[in-house]
């Protein structure tokens, strides 16, 4: 028996009014164009019990914090405690990052992330690279020292920290530094790796991917390992889906694509001889919120329904946490435009509330003038200011999943799941993720999505406002970009070279060399080693250079 045929059963007269309804509405249609989302799923114009009746509700949602976990990981949700207000922040030196975070800190948010200068993505000290570019697009964190200073008057033990830290993972090396030096036990840090996916930075930020894929898969287990043993409470996996969709994947693409990569990590640590229960608690996931609203609550519901499967069934996980899909939302910076910016107040909301109603674990929203600049501090505050608006005036934590059981929204969360399934079984086909990137297959499916996407907007199919349509040319495009202090920075790098000059150099050295002897080794911890040379005053630079010598550097595959 179909669905429809179950309905008609048992709704007297339901077929007689969707036929008298099907006719009004093409009487008077104007344009019978076919709608798409960006997954490239067709849209319906009405959705019935025709199209889910509910008939396999246990199977297919459940209740909140029990699998299926369609409906959410936890129990009550946003009842029992709504998600962490994580702003990822960062500008200029370590003295700025801080006096940027206590603002936050004072306005509502919860927990810090800190973002590192785009010198330090490149795996180069700020001493080695031009003086103007210092600080204009994250913080300059390069030690021990500058760590400090940058969590100045931050309790490690209450404070929940994420470091954007692509391998060898010198930004935790730091943490743990600044943590010895306060007294703080290593099981008391928390907090996040959330650049930890190098496989997304191989795929989507060339910048990022310091180390040869090789290399980078090696560092990522040795990471792994050491937190696992040395800072439990520490997640050293956070798999990044943000990048695949900043970079042109679809949403569905970009769960498929994330999903797999989980896998991949799992598979890798398994093979080292972890248990799926030790590490798959630590997993996290980082995904970008675009604004195709419901389109986003069907993606988070679907990758949810599905990690819970694949950890179980797949990965062989037999405690519940191990099957938890926790993740972290990022407001969608591609859906902002430096023109009209103010109108990326409403935009950075709209993709909040899919979020939230996606059953997101924390949550970071985009200031409205991200698409020119770092934020200034009116936007930042702006940019808490929606959140706290959201959860206490709009009352969207009243409510456990709240399109729940909506014909549109569990048709669709079923669909995008068959979508992502699909592409899930395409990677696995080429042998896994780590494989089909290495192959450029994946590169090559998120330029084909990109390149469609961009198709739609020249053409106009794809409204957005202020670029290709409801244009004003007299809005202008907002302000300058923000940049650091130019004299602060200056006496920054001086401090930093006089650091440098008044270490230890027997020391730096004996630390390098078994840095790069572990590097050279089948078997020894690699992060351990960074981890002892950062307390001994081996800078980020240093650290990564020796590293890139022994384990090659890592140039991206370009795809034409």
């Amino acid at each position: 028996m179909t669905t429809t045929d179950h309905t008609q059963m048992t709704l007297p007269g339901f077929a007689a009014a969707r036929d008298r309804w099907e006719g009004a509405y093409d009487r008077q249609l104007d344009d019978p164009r076919t709608i798409r989302n960006r997954s490239g799923i067709e849209i319906k114009p009405l959705y019935g019990p025709d199209d889910w009746d509910g008939s396999g509700y246990l199977d297919r949602l459940g209740f909140p914090g029990e699998a299926p976990y369609t409906r959410g990981i936890y129990p009550t949700m946003y009842r029992g405690r709504t998600w962490s207000q994580r702003q990822l922040i960062g500008l200029g030196t370590p003295a700025d990052y801080n006096e940027r975070i206590r603002f936050l800190i004072d306005n509502g948010s919860t927990a810090i992330s800190l973002l590192p200068c785009n010198s330090g993505f490149r795996g180069l000290d700020c001493d080695e690279v031009p003086f103007p570019l210092l600080g204009t697009c994250g913080t300059v964190v390069n030690s021990v020292d500058h760590m400090d200073a940058a969590l100045d008057g931050v309790s490690l033990a209450d404070v929940s920290t994420a470091m954007n830290d692509p391998t060898p993972f010198t930004l935790l090396a730091f943490v743990l530094g600044v943590a010895k030096r306060r007294g703080v036990p290593f099981d008391r840090v928390t907090g996040t790796s959330n650049q930890s996916d190098y496989i997304s930075h191989y795929v989507a930020n060339h910048m990022f991917y310091r180390l040869s894929q090789p290399g980078s898969r090696r560092l990522l287990v040795d990471h792994v390992e050491y937190c696992r043993q040395a800072v439990p409470n520490w997640n050293p996996v956070s798999v990044v889906g943000q990048h695949m969709q900043q970079a042109g994947a679809t949403p569905a693409e970009t769960m498929g694509f994330t999903l797999s990569t989980a896998i991949q990590y799992a598979d890798d640590c398994m093979a080292r001889g972890m248990d799926p229960d030790e590490i798959l608690p630590r997993f996290t996931f980082f995904f970008d919120v675009s604004i195709s609203l419901f389109e986003e609550v069907a993606k988070f519901r679907a990758g949810r329904r599905i990690w819970a499967r694949v950890a179980r069934e797949r990965l062989g996980a037999r405690d519940p946490r191990s099957w938890r899909f926790k993740f972290h939302g990022q407001t969608s910076g591609v859906d902002l435009t430096a023109q009209q910016p103010l109108n990326n107040i409403a935009r950075v909301a709209t993709q909040a509330i899919a979020g939230i109603f996606g059953g997101l674990q924390s949550m970071h929203t985009d200031a409205y003038d991200e698409a020119i600049t770092c934020p200034t501090e009116e936007s930042a505050r702006i940019a808490v200011a929606t959140q706290n608006l959201l959860r206490e005036e709009a009352h969207l934590c009243d409510v456990i999943d709240p399109l729940g059981g909506s014909y549109y929204v569990e048709t669709l969360t079923d669909q995008m799941e068959a979508e992502i399934l699909a592409v899930m079984d395409t990677i696995d086909a080429a042998g896994g993720m780590y494989d089909a990137v290495g192959s450029g297959l994946v590169q090559t499916m998120i330029g084909r999505s990109a390149l469609a996407a961009q198709n739609r907007i020249d053409a106009g199919e794809e409204k957005v406002v202020g670029v290709n349509c409801y244009r004003d040319d007299a809005d202008g495009v907002g302000p300058p970009p923000m940049r650091p202090d130019a004299e602060r920075m200056r006496r920054f790098v001086d401090d930093f070279a006089a650091f440098k000059s008044a270490r230890s150099h027997d020391e730096v050295d004996r630390q390098i060399a078994e840095l790069r002897r572990a590097a050279r080794s089948d078997d020894e911890n690699v992060f351990a080693r960074v981890v002892d040379a950062a307390w001994s005053g081996v800078t980020h630079g240093e650290i990564v250079a020796a590293l890139r010598d022994e384990l090659g550097f890592g140039d991206p595959l370009i795809v034409a």
